[in-house]
């Protein structure tokens, strides 16, 4: 099957009950459940079947392999996981709970795209970075990590839901680059 279309987004944190309290403004929700379902309905109007989300760190924090199983399968689309401080262990290992899901590319700490079809560079990192592979030859970078507490700096800008201009769900390429100075 092939990609549709390319979505990215950031620190989905299912399963999190901790997001409640640390963010509160961008998920003012009573239950992690709802949070999360939130999030998957979300995704799932935007995003077709063939698209693929690449998701730039903190898929789950969550230990119940079930729920987490259940969650990821009804996020119906392609998925792809740029590993995240959350996605590791205490030993900096992928936990298992996310290295047993059948994601599209399988999970890595940063990744060099081209994005279709726009056809630019994209330099995808669950962290911020001033500078990035090819970034003085015009490519960008997309991030996560900082819940939309860093404002976007050149060709970078962070994509995590919990950005205002997200709408608490994945965005294209075309429209995040909109948003850089």
């Amino acid at each position: 099957m092939a990609v549709s279309r390319t979505w990215y987004t950031a620190d989905l944190h299912l399963g999190h009950p901790g997001i409640l309290k640390s963010q509160p403004v961008t998920r003012p929700f009573p239950s992690v459940e709802e949070i999360d379902a939130t999030i998957v309905e979300r995704i799932n109007e935007r995003v077709g079947r063939g698209d693929l989300v690449y998701i730039l760190g903190d898929f789950t924090l969550s230990r119940n392999t079930a729920y987490v199983e259940h969650l990821f399968h009804a996020i119906d689309c392609r998925k792809a996981l740029v590993l995240g401080n959350h996605d590791l262990d205490r030993h900096g290992r992928i936990k298992d709970i996310i290295a047993n899901l059948p994601w599209t590319i399988p999970p890595v700490a940063a990744l060099e795209i081209r994005d279709e079809p726009s056809r630019y560079q994209v330099w995808l990192s669950h962290y911020a970075h001033r500078t990035w592979p090819a970034g003085h030859h015009g490519s960008y970078h997309l991030f996560g990590h900082s819940q939309g507490a860093l404002p976007p700096f050149g060709r970078s800008r962070d994509v995590g839901i919990d950005c205002p201009d997200t709408g608490f769900g994945p965005m294209l390429f075309a429209d995040l680059v909109e948003t850089m100075p």
